[in-house]
């Protein structure tokens, strides 16, 4: 696995060159929602177009001559296009609801040849030309800009230009990768044995926001709190209707902005390490796709934080040697986790609490999930070693780390003492 790091800097974007970028913006969402256009098809997903090369090259005149992008924009913008594309017929396949990918979000994809670094500025590629900006950045040394950007050891990636509105900021996420000293591409190694794996699975909730299938708890009930907090104190500077209320109300949704991401980014290290300290070689999510049917009580800044959670997950985890993994997410919360029952009923969740209406087995909602979720897991990694022609038919062993020891396909097994 790829090392990557993303470094977010801000931008300091002289007031002429505000339109420019503003403009640039608009054609390049033009250009990804004529790509769209071009490659979707509603009758069926097999006439959706899903590689980058045919849609190029049917499109990529016309867009330069309609646009006044550089090359190498309206090519990221048309990449764009395609893999939302594809990511909705995947969908598609699998009988989820889906539709063509519109592009409205102020956000714009640079490479490597229309975004060009130095140690304290960036020269980007506009329609009217290139301009150059320089870099806010935090007093404390060494910056992520530093550590990743400027360092021998990372190289630049296609990143990521985008546009706080409510602020009237610019923030460039840059997008990097570990090399050594060949220029090649550094590689994390994680189990991806065919033997034994353990894996932790975790459910994800309103009233905890995360569970693990050792039982470890973490509570939703202090990110809430703050949520609430930040909004009462919105609600009475908006009240106000003042310029300098306003400019208050901006300064608060930044540091709001930074609460959040800092405690979803104490969640992550605390999962990643509960994975190792239970030796675990994999940690198990369930997707995300209709998150919002399967909890209705989720509100925005719940869905902002499972998404991050997964996506600062995934970028720690394999430095300490543990992989991240996802599953579907279906009826894990109504299936009875018991190995030797798996009983699935909506009637067998009433709340925080899961009894099973077969066997009688009571247990937490939300552990009685994240247990499932690394079941699940664990009969997908069987399965597909079964029907793998190199796996020679025979069952790999993966165990889900529970309180006190392990759950397979026999049953619950205790930690041996050392």
């Amino acid at each position: 696995m790829e090392v990557r790091r993303t470094a977010p800097v801000k931008l300091v974007v002289p007031d002429e060159y505000h339109d420019d970028l503003h403009e640039t913006a608009e054609q390049f969402r033009y250009c990804a929602n004529e790509a769209s256009d071009y490659c979707w098809d509603n009758t069926s997903y097999e006439d959706c177009i899903t590689s980058n090369v045919p849609a190029r090259n049917a499109l990529y005149d016309r867009l330069r001559e309609e646009t006044s992008l550089t090359a190498n924009l309206v090519q990221e913008a048309i990449r764009r296009a395609v893999h939302a594309v594809d990511s909705g017929v995947d969908r598609w396949k699998k009988g989820k609801r889906t539709n063509k990918p519109e592009f409205t979000s102020w956000s714009m994809v640079y490479d490597k040849r229309s975004a060009t670094f130095y140690r304290n500025k960036i020269s980007l590629s506009t329609v009217n030309g290139r301009i150059e900006c320089d870099f806010e950045l935090p007093a404390d040394s060494p910056t992520p800009y530093e550590e990743y950007v400027l360092s021998e050891g990372y190289e630049f990636r296609t990143s990521t230009l985008q546009y706080d509105q409510a602020t009237n900021e610019f923030y460039f996420h840059v997008k990097t990768r570990k090399v050594d000293g060949d220029g090649d591409a550094i590689e994390i190694e994680v189990s991806d044995d065919t033997g034994h794996q353990t894996v932790l699975g975790i459910d994800l909730g309103v009233n905890s926001l995360a569970v693990a299938s050792t039982g470890t708890f973490w509570s939703g009930d202090k990110y809430d709190h703050w949520i609430r907090e930040f909004e009462k104190r919105r609600a009475k500077m908006q009240q106000r209707g003042t310029q300098a209320a306003h400019n208050a109300v901006l300064r608060l949704g930044k540091r709001e902005r930074a609460w959040r991401k800092q405690y979803i980014h104490t969640v992550a290290n605390e999962m990643v390490s509960e994975a190792v300290a239970q030796d675990c070689d994999v940690i198990v999510f369930e997707e995300l796709t209709d998150i919002r049917e399967r909890l209705p009580h989720a509100d925005w800044h719940h869905v902002w934080a499972f998404r991050r959670l997964i996506e600062y997950v995934e970028h720690k985890a394999p430095h300490r040697g543990v992989a991240v993994e996802q599953v579907e997410p279906a009826h894990t919360s109504q299936r009875c986790s018991r190995t030797d029952c798996g009983f699935t009923h909506e009637d067998n969740r009433d709340g925080e609490q899961f009894q099973c209406l077969k066997c009688g087995y009571e247990i937490n909602a939300d552990y009685n999930g994240a247990k499932n979720v690394g079941l699940r897991y664990m009969r997908k990694r069987q399965h597909s070693l079964r029907s793998s022609p190199t796996s020679g038919g025979a069952d790999a062993p993966v165990d889900v780390r529970v309180t006190g020891g392990t759950l397979n396909g026999d049953g619950y097994r205790p930690i041996a003492d050392s």
